[in-house]
């Protein structure tokens, strides 16, 4: 019975559970400009369990992961648990959950990940909302660097206002979780000069209250972190990702 009915699938030699796997990659891939290897393994036994929607999870490895906002991820790893989906949107290449679910989830940043992300206009433009002595900021020429210490650096040139010279930032600062949800720079220390520290301290207290995960999920999804760890240049991630509907990118319009 279960080979006659896959047989009729409209990819031929592709059973159910090879379908919707190549689904939900092709699917995840969408929500990213570019992407390295991806792949998604669905499970389900046994695999008629798939014409009732029914899975027992999938696993989701992919790496090079560049969002639309022009941030980066080195690698990212789902491990979804069970699930019921709509096996019928499967057939025009969508993903579409009857319920909710949960996956845990490892994240992997590098520092050219950090570096990169805090350059682009997405982030630049957050920052800038940052009102120093009632003027506007414009960051340039940010550097992120993870030290074998496992706190950060963060340098960068901050034009105030239209002032012809830059003032330098130049601070140190260990990474803090708070609530699950919140990233928090702790135990900063300060470099430069009495004006760099004192645009540095107001920099801090505004990224402190940026770096909220609600604030960058994707629609249908929230993240919250149960720990993260420093080694090798890389910034990793563990937590759990709660989602309600599967993701789907925005497109604006013209």
């Amino acid at each position: 019975m279960t080979s006659i009915v896959f047989g009729s699938l409209p990819l031929p030699n592709q059973s159910g559970d090879q379908l919707v796997s190549k689904a939900v990659s092709a699917a995840i891939a969408a929500l990213f400009k570019r992407t390295g290897k991806i792949e998604a393994n669905v499970r389900a036994e046994p695999v008629t369990k798939l014409l009732q929607g029914s899975v027992d999870g999938f696993d989701f490895i992919g790496n090079a992961m560049l969002m639309y906002n022009g941030l980066r991820i080195e690698a990212m790893e789902l491990y979804v648990q069970a699930v019921s989906i709509d096996f019928s949107a499967i057939f025009k290449g969508q993903v579409r959950l009857r319920q909710p679910t949960q996956a845990s989830m490892r994240v992997v940043l590098t520092e050219d990940d950090l570096t990169k992300s805090f350059n682009t206009p997405f982030v630049v433009e957050k920052l800038q909302k940052l009102q120093y002595q009632g003027k506007a900021l414009y960051f340039q020429k940010t550097e992120m660097i993870l030290n074998e210490d496992k706190s950060f650096s963060l340098k960068s040139q901050v034009r105030v206002g239209e002032a012809s010279e830059p003032l330098n930032v130049d601070l140190k600062a260990h990474l803090e979780v708070v609530e699950r949800r919140k990233l928090q720079f702790v135990d900063v220390t300060y470099g430069g000069d009495s004006e760099g520290i004192e645009l540095s301290k107001a920099l801090i207290d505004h990224v402190n209250n940026l770096l909220d995960l609600d604030k960058f999920a994707l629609d249908g999804t929230q993240l919250r972190l149960d720990r993260f760890r420093i080694k090798d240049k890389e910034l990793v991630f563990y937590g759990i990702a709660k989602i309600d509907q599967f993701p789907q990118r925005k497109v604006k319009a013209a």
